[in-house]
């Protein structure tokens, strides 16, 4: 099904009812992909691009989690075959990544059990994120999780003289390094205000808020509207760290001011919307990191150096999808001409390069000539990123996705 496109500049592409069953159509297509990645007994593979699983049986928490938000997604869009997913990684979660011995959630498993029993502050805030995605939809075990990983970070991770998250132990919970990163702080803000929306418990927004002073507030402004990634215990910026490439690459990330430009304006929204320049913050973020990372062929580099200039030219879907969801952010709260303008070179670029019309789901990353690439990711990793590019922009709200998702479903 091509792209619906106007060039009327009049017109809001999220106006029109093509474009909004554009999307739901390529949203089924996703779903319908990543259905597959439920193996028999309850757990979950990684897909190849053509969908069939990958050899191996190792489970990464984030895929666990990201796939029961994901589908909860789906299921508050009215996708049908969606609880079978939700009820898998719910066991899964209590079953295999919870640790019954030191409390908490390792990051893998395999079928000899624990792979990887590292803490991260990374895979517990994605845990509570499914759960509090699974109680959205209305899932029996989601107050049991919520109310179990919550305790874990308010013991571990949760550092309350600052305000932040701190990172890192091993299964029995020994720091082994001072190392503080922007990406599990930005989830948690994610995962927050999730669960906020799923309890009403006002911690989770107050908390959601001190982590979002500290990098929308402090950090940005002092560096030019981007956010370095990498600090020290004291929270002073780490520019020599280099780490996983997948999740702490070197330098800024500008996916990630997109992801935080668009929580900051949910949290603004859950907060009562105070007079307290928050959306101009967020502008600001959102179209800086547009600007410096939009590459001539398209799609957006990876990181950015010091000098706010390409450091990795790398192009992979999230940051694009994510984009997408900061932009149709902005439209729904003070639409402008360039917002307009972004959000139709965005999907403009997104279905002719990554968008996998033959199969379904997006390609994670594509060469120099634009083709699907696997030099970092493998396969299809994963729904999160791509499907949340599909449902954001078709609801009014800049909060309370599910709600939103639920209440069209039910009036279509």
């Amino acid at each position: 099904m091509p792209l619906p496109r106007s060039d009327d500049p009049d017109i809001n592409w999220r106006d029109l009812p093509e474009h909004l069953a554009w999307l739901r159509a390529d949203a089924a297509r996703q779903v319908r992909f990543f259905r597959p990645s439920l193996r028999a007994g309850g757990a979950f593979a990684v897909l190849h691009l053509d969908g069939t699983p990958l050899p191996g049986d190792l489970q990464e928490l984030h895929t666990t989690t990201r796939l029961v938000h994901s589908f909860a997604l789906a299921h508050a869009a009215g996708l049908p075959d969606c609880t079978d997913m939700i009820d898998a990684g719910m066991a899964r979660l209590w079953s295999h990544h919870r640790d019954g011995r030191h409390g908490g959630y390792v990051w893998s498993t395999d079928a000899g059990g624990v792979a990887d029993g590292t803490k991260l502050a990374y895979g517990h805030v994605f845990v509570l994120l499914a759960g509090a995605s699974a109680k959205t939809a209305g899932h029996p075990d989601a107050d049991r999780l919520i109310a179990d990983v919550a305790e874990i970070i308010d013991r571990h991770f949760w550092d309350e003289p600052c305000g932040r998250l701190r990172d890192e132990y091993t299964r029995d919970w020994q720091p082994f390094s001072t190392y503080r990163g922007m990406n599990a702080n930005m989830h948690g803000v994610e995962a927050l205000l999730a669960a906020f929306e799923a309890t009403g418990e006002p911690q989770h927004l107050a908390r959601a808020g001190r982590i979002l002073d500290f990098f929308v507030g402090e950090i940005a402004p002092a560096h030019g509207w981007h956010i370095p990634e990498h600090y020290d215990a004291h929270w002073r910026v780490d520019r020599a760290y280099r780490g996983n490439p997948m999740f702490r690459p070197p330098g800024t990330t500008p996916g990630h001011s997109f992801e935080l430009g668009r929580l900051a304006l949910q949290h603004w929204d859950l907060s009562g919307r105070p007079d307290d320049g928050a959306p101009g913050r967020a502008r600001t973020m959102i179209h800086t990191a547009l600007d410096a990372a939009w590459l001539r062929e398209g799609g957006f580099a990876y990181t950015l150096g010091d000098d706010h200039r390409v450091l990795i030219r790398d192009r992979y879907w999230w940051p694009v999808a994510e984009a997408i969801g900061a932009v149709a952010a902005l439209q729904k709260l003070d639409p402008q001409e360039e917002d307009e303008a972004w959000y139709r070179r965005l999907w403009t670029f997104a279905d002719a390069s990554l968008i996998d019309h033959a199969r379904g789901g997006w390609f994670p990353e594509i060469d120099d000539r634009g083709r699907p690439a696997s030099r970092l990711f493998t396969g299809k990793p994963d729904i999160y990123h791509s499907l949340q590019a599909v449902l954001l922009p078709q609801v009014p709200g800049l909060s309370r996705l599910a709600d939103d998702l639920r209440q069209q479903a039910g009036a279509r």
